[in-house]
């Protein structure tokens, strides 16, 4: 069994171009715990190990249970690593094909809150999809937290053009086409890729998503509807052509809208934040109700004056 410092390597759980993830064993505190360690081809390159550190150090200090913690940094034969806590559960990604909808918004809507922690703290994860998205099977509902911090930016340097990075299948337009910066709605873009692919267990715009055609194509493409036979409210659909426009204006501006509409029991209407200056219906019945009792107590009151 290869060991790491004290850490003993039992089954590798992902593996990426710049590192690889470990489930191992920590003998000291008798628990299991997950490894990335950088691979050899980038353990020389300066600016990729200190990218690698900086993702430790992000993790490290965002405190959120639906975040994943690092507890522990070190080097092994010249191989930057660092020790996170062990989700036991899996990813999103053995969710595509076995969800059945009601599960599928719930698991949505998990993650969507937990993208929103990462916002709260001024930071756009830029990559998020099934497999950077743990499930907590030891909590009640499961859980979902967000991991893999290596493609995520500080808000507040996300604007003008930067490195493209993330995976084209949940890459917002803005993000893949570098059109003028980027903000969190990015994030709920994937978000949105990521809920129609748990409830129809296929990507909204193929496996290389809108980032792989021209943007003249990008902007005319629609999202495929969503066949009524799941049995999902109407909302969901509306819902979900909102977070997957191509324009950011037209998304959700929060991944905590876009969770809490999810998250609506008998979700049946959704629509964007530009019609939510229409009355709602109740406040119209509400009105309507008061001008008749004034009607009928003018009316009784000018009977009785007579």
């Amino acid at each position: 069994m290869q060991k790491l410092g004290r850490y003993l390597l039992e089954d590798r759980l992902g593996a990426g171009s710049f590192a690889t993830v470990w489930k191992a064993y920590d003998p000291e505190l008798d628990t299991d715990v997950a490894v990335k360690v950088l691979a050899d081809n980038w353990a020389s390159n300066a600016d990729v190990r200190e990218r690698f550190l900086a993702e430790a150090r992000l993790l490290r200090k965002i405190s959120s249970p639906r975040v994943v913690r690092v507890h522990d940094v070190g080097v092994h034969d010249d191989r930057p690593y660092f020790v996170m806590d062990y989700v036991r559960g899996g990813t999103l990604a053995e969710k595509i094909g076995h969800c059945p909808p009601a599960e599928a918004l719930q698991l949505a809507a998990e993650a969507a809150y937990a993208v929103q922690v990462l916002h709260d703290t001024g930071v756009v994860h830029r990559d998020i999809k099934p497999s950077n998205l743990l499930l907590d099977a030891g909590r009640t509902p499961t859980a979902v937290l967000v991991a893999d911090l290596g493609s995520a930016k500080q808000l507040a340097d996300a604007s003008g053009l930067t490195v493209t990075t993330g995976t084209p299948a949940y890459m917002a337009p803005e993000q893949a086409f570098q059109t003028g910066g980027f903000d969190g709605r990015a994030d709920v873009y994937a978000l949105g890729v990521v809920t129609y692919e748990l409830l129809t267990g296929r990507k909204p715009f193929g496996p290389g998503g809108r980032a792989t055609l021209t943007i003249e194509q990008a902007s005319t493409s629609q999202l495929p509807t969503i066949h009524r036979e799941l049995g999902i409210a109407n909302g969901i659909d509306t819902l979900l052509r909102a977070a997957l426009s191509v324009d950011p204006e037209d998304r959700p501006r929060t991944a905590q809208a876009f969770a809490d509409a999810l998250a609506l029991p008998g979700l049946g209407e959704w629509a964007p934040a530009a019609s939510s200056s229409r009355p709602a219906r109740h406040v119209l019945w509400v009105v309507w109700l008061a001008a008749v009792v004034v009607f009928l107590v003018t009316t009784v009151l000018t009977w009785w004056v007579r």
